[in-house]
């Protein structure tokens, strides 16, 4: 079966490069589309593919079943966007107050910490479509975006460590 992965994605978070969906459409390719969210204009393709099942919306601490069953998903949705604009487009947009929502069982902790205030128990979006390829029989393109993933983080904790050090130093030489 062939899977898709549709991030809605906030006009404010398209540009911001601490966003991972960026991460999402190069290793999937085709596989995977970003839709600018539109509170008044919603995008009559998602609605169509809605309408004609097999679509899920990953929305953690929502799911509508127990246990993440995902026989016969074949789209998942995910919310692009910080979990305060996530939550406002979830309660603004009718049409996924429709589609099924499921929520994974993440395997550990984020290792996203490019922003602050993040939930203890959520995951940015590449971390969420790594667990969804999982899930789903896709190993080898969960590694994939998993590696991009990890090398996309090291670069920025390297620079605030050394950001740190030089912090604590500033502040051993007192002047007086």
């Amino acid at each position: 079966m062939q899977l898709k992965i549709t991030l809605l994605t906030h006009f404010k978070e398209i540009p911001k490069k601490s966003n991972t969906g960026r991460l999402v459409l190069e290793v999937l390719g085709p596989a995977a589309e970003q839709i600018r969210w539109d509170r008044l204009n919603p995008p009559a393709g998602l609605l169509d593919e809605i309408s004609s099942g097999g679509v899920a919306l990953l929305y953690p601490g929502g799911a509508d079943e127990e246990e993440a069953d995902l026989t016969g998903i074949r789209q998942f949705i995910i919310i692009d966007s910080t979990w305060h604009e996530a939550r406002k487009i979830h309660q603004r947009s009718p049409y996924l107050q429709q589609v099924r929502r499921i929520s994974l069982k993440p395997a550990g902790k984020s290792r996203y910490n490019l922003r602050k205030n993040q939930k203890a128990s959520g995951l940015c979006t590449a971390e969420s479509v790594i667990e969804i390829l999982r899930a789903t029989g896709h190993a080898i393109m969960a590694d994939r975006l998993e590696e991009l993933f990890l090398a996309y983080m090291r670069p920025l904790t390297a620079i605030r460590s050394a950001q740190n050090v030089t912090g604590t130093a500033a502040c051993n030489d007192d002047p007086a």
